[in-house]
Formats: structure tokens, sequence, C-alpha cells
């Protein structure tokens, strides 16, 4: 493997991880316990009918470090008649696993889902200030023990792993498929013809716009497969959408699912995002008084020119890698066809050979300029394709940042080579 394959790879690691968020729970604060009803005591001599157990969905709320801005939800399983409670939680990962990076690369990782006391399970929660709530769920005793069940054998180390997939196959995502199973896809069937008119982008970029790094990488990372409305079962990926389904649906028959819903914790930090449309025409301004700009200098300095020009392809030319590495090397199906590749153009790498000439004070010969002209119609190519009605991506922003930059690049080096033969 060469030099530049294994810093590509590496690369793509660092940026990657954005693409996994997790709750991970830790030791910490300890958080109140969820308390049994209280129940009546069998009469001496007589043999007490154990009670069904009482299930319900655990929701925790977004928290400050990055991957905690997506929120997590667990089950809790207590019995009523012992008052232990049993928290489900299927966001746990072996970080020292040989093939780790391997498998987070790939997007082929290994998550388990863990049985551990509900206290031990919510602790980190606490210590942290995010908010904790409890639905319980309207189940029959019969759904009630069935779904206990299959979560106590879910959990056994034979059973316990699954791959995970940010979008459809996540701690949450478990959770919802759990109860949807014990009531017989009802719940499917309520959610899934209903949307919000929200896409897996809208949201991931909504819960991540508190750090602008992970908003600026996830948006350019994702590509237009991200960008259709998806209905509320798939919109469900996140937790809180998740309770709010919850809280709409009904059970098997015909009632409330959520029996009840209390706060265990509170949420002593910012809560998260609303949606904000995002405005391109801030992009739009910025992106024409660097275009104009780079075209200004080009007709006065060609190695200034060069100053500016270098680190901005650099920085393209290795996101475009990345984009490119992300569609054809791994499994991260989101990120394929990505239109962000005609502005963070891999051609770019290309154009910092003749950059690097024209910094030196050397001639750059006309196929650099027809290389930074193919770069400019790249990008006019992505707004072309951003108003095509048929399959778009939302990234109308990044286009009219980037384009007139690439414009501005074309016109100063064209400028600038009409200076050295004149």
């Amino acid at each position: 493997m060469t030099s530049l394959s294994r810093f590509v790879r590496l690369y793509a690691f660092a940026v990657l991880v954005l693409i996994q968020s997790l709750a991970y729970a830790a030791p910490g604060a300890a958080t109140p316990a969820v308390t049994p009803s209280t129940a009546p005591q069998p009469a001496a001599g007589t043999t007490a009918t154990p009670r069904p157990p009482r299930v319900g969905m655990v929701t925790m709320q977004p928290g400050q470090e990055f991957w905690s801005r997506f929120g997590h939800d667990a089950l809790v399983v207590l019995d009523q008649d012992s008052g232990a409670a049993i928290s489900y939680n299927f966001g746990f990962f072996d970080p020292t696993e040989p093939d780790f990076v391997q498998r987070f690369i790939d997007n082929n990782m290994r998550y388990r889902l863990v049985a551990l006391p509900f206290d031990q399970d919510m602790a980190q929660y606490g210590y942290e200030g995010r908010g904790v709530s409890i639905q319980w769920l309207n189940l029959s005793p019969a759904q009630a023990r069935q779904i206990a069940e299959a979560l106590r054998v879910n959990a056994l180390p034979e059973n316990a792993f699954y791959r995970y997939q940010y979008f459809d196959d996540n701690c949450a995502t478990r959770v919802r498929d759990a109860i949807d199973t014990v009531l017989g896809g009802a719940l499917r069937r309520q959610i899934e013809g209903r949307s919000h008119g929200n896409t897996l982008r809208s949201e991931a970029l909504r819960l991540s716009k508190p750090d602008l790094w992970m908003w600026a990488t996830l948006d350019i990372l994702m590509g237009p497969d991200t960008d259709k409305p998806v209905p509320v079962w798939a919109e469900s990926y996140v937790p809180a959408r998740l309770a709010d389904a919850l809280r709409e649906a009904k059970n098997d028959q015909g009632q409330p699912l959520v029996q009840a819903e209390r706060e265990l914790l509170p949420h002593r930090i910012a809560p998260a995002p609303e949606a904000m449309p995002l405005p391109w025409w801030p992009w739009a301004l910025v992106g024409l008084v660097f275009g104009v700009a780079l075209a200004w200098i080009g007709d006065r300095s060609p190695r200034v020119l060069a100053f500016a020009a270098l680190p901005l392809w650099g920085l393209l030319g290795l996101i475009g890698a990345i984009l490119i590495y992300g569609w054809f090397g791994t499994g991260h199906n989101y990120l394929w066809g990505n239109r962000n590749l005609l502005l963070f153009n891999p051609l770019c790498l290309l154009l910092w050979f003749g950059g690097w000439r024209a910094l030196r004070g050397r001639e750059t010969g006309p196929v650099f300029v027809w290389l930074t002209a193919l770069a400019a119609l790249s990008a006019v190519a992505a707004l072309f394709l951003y108003w095509l009605p048929l399959y778009p991506q939302r990234n109308a922003h990044w286009i009219a940042l980037w384009l007139p930059i690439h414009l501005g690049l074309w016109f100063g080096f064209r400028k600038a080579a009409k200076l050295r033969l004149a």
C-alpha cells in the first residue's frame, strides 16, 4: 500500500467517525431507580402468580459531545414482583477488536445488545446533565412477557451482535423494531404512511448544528439518498423522533400505546436545536467576494494568485479524494452518488502542480488553464444537476460558495497566462 493510499484511508477514518454517533454508557453519578407499583402480598401458605413485567422505552436527550448529539434510547424491563429493572441497550461496541478500524471504514461495525441494571446504564446521563424520560408501554401481559423474553435471548453472547447502520439499523431502530414485532407490525403500519417532510440529511444537520465542523463534514459527505423525504418510520432513527411517534401510536387494541410517561432526570444543558431553513444567498455573497478578488489578483500578480489558490486546491482535492473513497471503497451507501464531487473536485490535486509552478514564477502552460476551466465547468454542472427536478441533492449553499470561486480562479489564471504572453 502506498503512502498516499494509507493517508487517504486514515483521513477517511477521521472524517467518517461522524457517521457513527453513539451514546456509550459509562459509570457516573447515581440516578433515580425505576420503582414498581405497590402490589398486594400473597397470603401465608399460598403461591403467588408472577405478574407480567412492565416494559418501557427510555429516551436520553442529546449531550454536548459530538458522539452524543443525536441522543440515545433503550428498553427497560421491570420485574414488578422483585422491583429489579433491566436496561437493554443496543449501543455498545468494542474498540479493542483487532479489525475495528477496518470495520469502521468499511461500514461494517459490530454493535451489540447489552443487558445491565437500569441504574448503572443511566448513571452517565445524570453526570452529563442529559435529560432522561421513560414511556411505559400499554402491552398485554402476553406481549410484555414476549418482548422481555425476546430481549433476554437477544442479549445472549451468541445473539447480541449486529451490523450497525447509521440510518437504517442503529440503537433507536432496534428498539423500534422490537416494539413493532411484539405488536405484530402494528407500529409500522401506523407510521409508515405518515411524514413530517423531514429527510435523513435535515435531521442529521439539525442535531449536529452546535458543532460547526461536525455539521459541515456531515453535509459534505452525505449524498442525494439522504435528501428524500422519509416517513415517520424511517425518521425514527433519531431517538426523540421515535418517542414522538410512540406518543401518537395505538396498540393492537386501539388504545394509546404509551400508558404513562414521566421524567426521570431533568435536562440541564442546551436543548436540541430546531430545524431552520438554510439560505443560500450569504454563501453566494462570500463566494462572489472571493471569486472577484481572485480574478482581480490574477490580472496583477500570478504568484499571489497561486499563493491563494494552492491551499484551496489542496483542501478541495483532498475532500474530493475522500468522497471518491467513501463512494467506491466503503459500504457507506449514503455517501454514494455525491454531487459535491463536482465542487470538491479531485481534479484540484492536479492543479496543485501548476499552481506550484506559478508560485515560483514559472510558466504553467495552456493545459493548466484548461484544467482550471474544467474545474469551473464541473461546478457549473453541479448547478445544472441541482435544478433537475428528478433527483436533487440539497447542496445549493455549497454551489453558491464554490462556483464563483472556481470561476474566479479560472479567469484569474487565464488573465495571468495572457500577461505572460504579452
